[in-house]
């Protein structure tokens, strides 16, 4: 009897692994995250806030993340936890990012493909974001703004 509880928790953990953001559409009226870094998250909200922060059926929220710059320094074990929030959240649809050479959260972010939208200006990246949304097919929405932006 374990062993058969055992086995069907993992079934259950399994389709519930496949169904974050990979496979499957997004339902009518979900809400989707961007995770914006700290210099771009003004631009980013203001973007959400004049386009009403929905796209298709969908809502976009931004939620702002952590500043990694220490002065000239960027810290790169808040870069690291920052790349790792989003790629713990189900309904995360976009990271964006100001261009750096090299990207450290890059890696992170490919791993879980999650699409990655760098820019200077956060009104421009979550326009582009919003952007990709409307034009998503079907499919699985993350994969469908991964290959627009791309």
């Amino acid at each position: 009897m374990a062993r058969a509880a055992a086995v069907l928790g993992t079934v259950v953990a399994v389709a519930l692994l496949a169904g974050c953001g990979e496979s499957g559409g997004v339902a009518d009226g979900a809400t989707v995250t961007a995770y914006v870094e700290a210099p771009l998250c003004a631009g980013a909200q203001q973007a959400l806030a004049r386009e009403g922060a929905e796209a298709g059926s969908v809502r976009v929220r931004a939620v702002c993340l952590a500043d990694s710059r220490d002065g000239a320094r960027q810290d790169l074990a808040t870069v690291g936890a920052n790349a790792r929030r989003a790629t713990e959240d189900a309904a995360s649809i976009a990271y964006l990012e100001t261009p750096a050479t090299p990207s450290f959260s890059r890696p992170i972010l490919e791993a879980a493909e999650i699409p990655v939208i760098r820019s200077n200006s956060g009104e421009a990246a979550m326009s582009s974001l919003l952007s990709a949304i409307r034009d998503a097919d079907s499919g699985s929405l993350r994969d469908s703004v991964r290959e627009t932006l791309s």
